[in-house]
This record gives C-alpha cells, structure tokens and sequence, in this order.
C-alpha cells in the first residue's frame, strides 16, 4: 500500500456498495437511509444523473440550523454540489489533496461517465496509515538486515 496507488485498490478492498437516493427523497427518508446502511452521506441519482451528495452535514447545517422539516424538505434542496469527481486511477494522494482543497468528505469515482464507488476521507487516511506502517516495517527490515535479497 502506497499513496501513489490508485484509488480503484481502495474500491477494491472495501467493495462496491453506493447508496444512493433520488433529489425528491425527504431527507427525513434519506437520514434513514443513512443509519440503516451505517454511512454519513448518499450520492443523490435522478434517472443515472448525478446531482450531488447529501451528508450528515448537509442535514446539520441546511435543515435543524435553518430551522426547516426533515419530513418536507426534499434532498434537492440541501444537497452539495457542484459535485467533484475523480477516475479510478486518481492516486491515494491526489484524492486526499482533492478532499483537503475542497474541504469535502466524500469523492464519487467515476469511470466512462459511470458511478462506481464513493470514497470518503476515512478511506484515505486508513489507507494512507496502513502505507506508512508498511514503509516503516520495510525500512526496520532493512536496518536489521532482514529484508529480502
């Protein structure tokens, strides 16, 4: 594992499950979705379209602050866009630069204007950890001498 690897090793690993809802799911419904599945966004989808992501967040700031109705307000209303995509082959790192820059959670993987997977800034910095634990092992090997010839 390095962060020059492409995230299609990260997609690999963890599966590819994508949740999605519709821009007229209520975001009461679309919370509950949320819980049931055990994430913190949903890629909003009309007719294979993508529009956008709605997160926890979303929920937070766009709905309980301003005081609206979970029940009645459709996700269409509070969903983040303009939505920042990335291919397959984008590296571990380039995704993270992308995360940062932005300051998103989430980032859709796109391949030939298809949806494949979504990764999320805990993938990256789970991968991003494990990397470094294994450049630290390598080089450990290495002083004592225990590295491969």
């Amino acid at each position: 594992m390095k962060v020059c690897d492409p995230v299609s090793l990260i997609l690999r690993k963890k599966g590819g499950d994508i949740w999605t809802v519709s821009s007229d799911t209520t975001v009461y419904d679309a919370m509950q979705t949320m819980a049931d599945k055990e994430v913190g966004a949903l890629v909003v989808v009309d007719d294979g379209e993508l529009h956008g992501i709605v997160s926890e967040r979303d929920y937070a700031r766009k709905v309980i602050l301003m005081g609206r109705s979970s029940k009645e307000t459709p996700v269409s209303e509070i969903l983040t866009e303009p939505l920042i995509t990335i291919a397959p082959d984008c590296s571990v790192d380039e995704a993270m630069r992308l995360i940062t820059t932005h300051r998103i959670r989430h980032l859709p993987v796109m391949c030939a204007g298809k949806l494949i997977g979504l990764i999320s800034i805990g993938d990256l910095v789970q991968w991003i950890a494990f990397a470094q634990d294994q450049t630290i092992e390598d080089l450990s090997h290495y002083i004592e001498g225990k590295y491969p010839c």
